[in-house]
């Protein structure tokens, strides 16, 4: 049997060892592999180590060099399965491949692969560790990762993110689309987002699959036409100056805060996250800076003579720079105005008023539809122009040639404005003017 060893000259023909044979191979001794030629497929030998190591080589002629091609280790890989696999080699030599760099081509893809291939539930942790940060809002924060968390991830979560497609995208949003439509389109978004790191990031290639416009818009009805937007319930106009003094009858910082939005028709974050170092009393000038506006743009607001008498008359905490601070010396949080209008409205119905309600939707107002009473004000009764109106709101100008336009805030005439909408909500005249009645009637 030995005369089967490599090393001596051996027939080209080799008689096929058994399975029984292969089994009872032992090391002849020395420090040397030895390779024993088996049969049955030309150069397939079993190699045998010092140490009883034993594992399948074959060896052939590829091209001008000879090579030893592993197939794997005996008893793991057994003596039929190691001749299939010299066949299939051989196969593949005679069709000028070389195995072994094909072998280690696979391997590097493989490992590239692996390299790129990132679960949707990985992806969505990395990029929220990466851009929660930009978050400003807390509360933003717990919604984006809630979202994801409670509709991407039992559908997305295992999947690798180079094979998601459209229709796995749809399996997430269509059982929500229609009856939570809004919490939908701000999910698709969120996967959306997801998935555009992951493409940049090199974990995946393509198109993504999240993406509304000439993707899903054709294959989902538009949110629009699904659950139209309603606006923030808003005090009626002939309310406003009754709620008002109700206001104003109230104490507290969380009160002094909803007043101040009122006379500034600003949002709720702007006006709790407001700083003493941004008001200028000389000039009557609260200039917001652009990190804290939703359109990241430095923000002029002209204070009217209520505005500056409310923030004179309060209170500065030692070492805190908030002009609204909550009991802790944070901010105040945004339920702490909804709260007080909430009581406001039940306090109006249980001393027999009406409460304080939209006119359309007949539910009771939310600070943040004070924008619209001012709007509602400036358009219905005053000769304002409504740009200037968009511009105390600080709303984004749609039409870009007017945007293009428009350079300055129109500071002069908004403090005019603003005086005005003051006084009507104190219902009383500007100091030193007569209110023209026309702009109210």
């Amino acid at each position: 049997m030995w005369g089967r060893l490599w090393g001596v000259k051996l027939p080209k023909i080799t008689d096929e060892l058994s399975a029984l044979d292969v089994k009872r191979l032992t090391h002849p001794g020395g420090n040397r592999n030895v390779l024993v030629s088996v049969g049955g497929v030309p150069g397939l030998h079993l190699q045998l180590t010092p140490k009883r190591g034993r594992s399948w080589v074959l060896r052939a002629k590829i091209g001008e060099a000879r090579r030893d091609i592993g197939l794997g280790g005996f008893p793991a890989v057994t003596l039929s399965q190691a001749r299939q696999k010299a066949r299939e080699a051989r196969e593949l030599i005679s069709q000028g491949v070389d195995p072994i760099e094909e072998r280690k081509a696979a391997k590097a893809a493989l490992a590239t692969a692996q390299r790129r291939g990132l679960t949707f539930a990985d992806a969505t942790d990395k990029y929220l560790a990466a851009k929660l940060d930009a978050f400003s809002n807390p509360k933003h924060r717990q919604q984006w990762r809630n979202t994801l968390e409670t509709y991407a991830k039992p559908e997305l979560g295992k999947m690798l993110v180079q094979d998601i497609t459209v229709q796995d995208v749809l399996r997430v949003l269509q059982p929500i689309w229609m009856e939570k439509t809004e919490t939908a389109s701000r999910l698709r978004g969120r996967i959306e987002a997801v998935l555009s790191w992951a493409t940049v990031a090199g974990h995946r290639t393509g198109d993504n699959p999240a993406r509304w416009a000439g993707n899903l818009k054709e294959l989902l009805p538009a949110p629009s036409k699904v659950a139209p937007e309603e606006n923030q319930p808003a005090i009626q106009i002939e309310d406003a100056p009754r709620w008002f003094a109700a206001l104003r009858a109230r104490e507290g910082f969380g009160a002094r805060a909803l007043e101040f939005l009122a006379l500034t028709a600003l949002r709720s974050k702007e006006i709790r996250g407001a700083r003493w170092d941004e008001i200028n009393f000389e000039q009557a000038l609260w200039i917001i800076p652009a990190a804290r506006m939703k359109m990241k743009k430095e923000h002029r607001v002209p204070l009217s003579p209520e505005a500056v008498a409310l923030l004179q008359a309060l209170p500065r905490l030692s070492g805190n720079p908030l002009i609204f601070p909550a009991a802790r010396g944070g901010q105040l949080s945004d339920m702490t105005l909804s709260a007080a209008m909430k009581r406001m409205h039940k306090a109006d119905i249980e001393a027999g008023g009406a409460g304080f309600v939209d006119r359309e939707n007949k539910r009771p107002a939310v600070p943040h539809g004070l924008r619209s009473t001012f709007r509602d004000w400036v358009g219905e009764k005053t000769t304002y122009p409504g740009d200037m109106a968009e511009v105390a709101l600080a709303h984004k100008i749609n039409n870009a040639v007017e945007a293009s336009y428009r350079r300055g805030d129109m500071i002069e005439r908004r403090y005019e404005m603003m005086s005005d909408w003051s006084a009507f909500l104190a219902s009383k005249t500007r100091t030193g003017k007569i209110i023209k009645l026309g702009k109210y009637v």
